[in-house]
């Protein structure tokens, strides 16, 4: 029987310029290019929570993609969230985020419903992530975990959804 390769972080960083991947338990999982809609839900929810974080003088800092998290200490484990909150400065170095963020929001793609419903959703509950949005165009749906609480609730495009890691904050999708 043929051993499956485990990879490392340093894998990653040896991929070709310009060729992107994720790196869960020793698994490279290639990303493809993201489509306008795509980047203009990562823009649009980058400037309102770094708009909340700098309007009510926040600790936390807000990260779009590409930025680098790598989740649980170890060489095995390398994600870019679309977006990264990150509240505890110690865990932000020039390489990225060594730690579980706070709130992380991935906005599905047609190739990374799997990876964004099932395996990052496990992951990041087990690194200790606080609250996990999966914004999901097709569907105009957000899904909300918050791990807190251990909740899970749906919101539609259009209502106001709150964001669990600060209390009065919400955000409406459109």
């Amino acid at each position: 029987m043929r051993k499956e390769e485990i990879y490392t972080i340093d894998d990653i960083y040896a991929l070709p310029e310009g060729e992107r991947a994720e790196l869960i338990d020793g698994k490279i999982y290639a990303m493809a290019p993201p489509n306008t809609r795509h980047q203009r839900l990562v823009h649009f929810f980058d400037r309102e929570i770094g708009n909340y974080i700098q309007k009510n003088n926040g600790e936390c800092e807000v990260f779009p993609a590409p930025f680098a998290v790598f989740l649980n200490g170890d060489d095995k484990n390398y994600v870019e969230p679309d977006i990264s909150v990150i509240c505890d400065k110690d865990k932000i170095t020039d390489k990225g985020c060594h730690g579980a963020p706070d709130w992380v929001i991935e906005i599905v793609s047609p190739g990374s419903r799997q990876m964004d419903y099932y395996k990052k959703l496990f992951k990041y509950r087990t690194a200790g992530i606080r609250e996990y949005w999966v914004v999901d165009p097709e569907k105009e749906l957000v899904t909300v975990y918050s791990f807190e609480k251990d909740s899970m609730e749906e919101y539609p495009f259009g209502v106001e959804i709150p964001a669990g890691i600060y209390e009065g904050f919400s955000i409406k999708v459109q």
